[in-house]
This record gives structure tokens, C-alpha cells and sequence, in this order.
């Protein structure tokens, strides 16, 4: 478990092709953000002090539990202050990391730090998910975005099997779970490193019951 900022960076920093640049964004996203939550409220304001674990380390836990030869791009929802969105492309610049944010103040955000950070192949959808145009994608991530069943049923058309779900769910992500019906799936929960109480849903959906796909 990691339980400090000193840890939290160390993780990061120890993961499979992470490099200087790579850090240097991170801690350039770090002063944006703590800049950016003066103006608009990104995080919790207590949550600063604390930002590798809370934020940059939580988010970059999900970068373990793809499998190296899943294709992007990666999808990520409701990606707000740029979390896990954002991570993700510091921390793999080469990747396609789509973001979908339906709100104006977080899309200008977003592609502010695309531009600072020098993110050439992120990009943010700036529209509402049911609004955005179906692809299929590598991998879905959603860090609190809806309820589970909510969730799936908003963005199992960006699906295939082979689509790897990540979706942090703090202390409810076993009873969403265990509370979804009516889908084919191989989602389980894993713990997550930087919460003891927390949990990741992860795995794989194959689509509503009953029905052919």
C-alpha cells in the first residue's frame, strides 16, 4: 500500500518505461493544477498536499492492469481535472488518449494542458458521451463518473471483448459489481494501491444479456 507522497512518486517513477520527461510533466501538471484550482474547483483544495498519492499515483495504478499488447486508443470519461486522462498520456506520450468532458470549463482545461504538456496525441471530445460518436477502443477508464450499470450501458458501444474497463470505484466498487445484472462480463474488483478501502473494476464486457453481438 502506498501510504506517502515519497512512496507514491517512487511507484510512478519505478513503472515499465517511465521516464525523466515523463516525471517533469507530471510535476508540470502538478503546479498547473494547484494554479488552476484557485480559479475552478478541479480537486479538493486538501487534496493538494497530498497530489502523487491522491491523484497522480491513483491514476497511474490503472497503467499495470493493461495488458502491453492492448491497441489504443485509450477512452477516458468524464475525465474532469485531467484525471486519469491526462496522467495516462504524461506518462505515454505515444498513445491516443481520448478524453470526454462535457463541461466548458474542464474542455478548456483539458486542452490547455494538452498544449503545455506538449501531449501531441491527446485530444478531449467536448460533448456529452452519448452524444460522441461510436469507435471502438482499447481501453475505457471512468474515475467516479456514473453507477456501474449506468456506466456500461452509456459506453458498452465503444466496447469490443477485447476492450480492457478500468473504472476506480472507491469503497462501492464491490457492491456495484456484485449488484450488476443483465450483462456478460469478466469484470472483477482489485484493490487499489493507494486506498485501503478502495477498489478497481477491471476486466472485460461482452454485452447486454441476451443479446447477440
Amino acid at each position: 500500500m502506498i501510504e506517502s507522497e515519497e512512496e507514491a512518486r517512487a511507484f510512478v517513477a519505478g513503472l515499465p518505461d517511465v521516464d525523466s520527461a515523463g516525471l517533469a510533466r507530471l510535476e508540470r501538471f502538478i503546479a498547473l493544477l494547484a494554479e488552476e484550482n484557485q480559479r475552478q474547483n478541479l480537486v479538493s483544495a486538501a487534496s493538494l498536499a497530498d497530489v502523487w498519492r491522491r491523484h497522480i499515483a491513483d491514476s497511474a495504478q490503472l497503467l499495470a492492469l493493461v495488458p502491453r499488447e492492448t491497441s489504443t486508443p485509450w477512452l477516458d470519461l468524464g475525465t474532469g481535472a485531467g484525471l486519469p486522462g491526462i496522467i495516462i498520456a504524461a506518462l505515454r506520450p505515444d498513445a491516443e488518449v481520448v478524453m470526454v468532458e462535457s463541461r466548458s470549463r474542464r474542455i478548456a482545461w483539458l486542452n490547455h494542458l494538452c498544449a503545455e504538456l506538449g501531449l501531441e496525441r491527446a485530444s478531449t471530445i467536448g460533448q456529452r458521451l452519448e452524444l460522441v460518436q461510436t469507435r471502438h477502443v482499447g481501453v475505457i477508464s471512468a474515475r467516479a463518473f456514473a453507477p456501474l450499470d449506468r456506466l456500461l450501458t452509456l459506453s458498452a458501444r465503444f466496447s469490443t471483448a477485447a476492450t480492457t474497463w478500468l473504472l476506480p470505484k472507491g469503497r462501492s466498487a464491490a457492491q456495484e459489481l456484485q449488484g450488476l445484472n443483465g450483462w456478460h462480463h469478466a469484470l472483477t474488483v482489485r484493490p487499489s494501491l493507494t486506498d485501503a478501502e478502495a477498489g478497481i473494476i477491471s476486466g472485460h464486457v461482452f454485452g447486454k444479456s441476451g443479446v447477440k453481438r
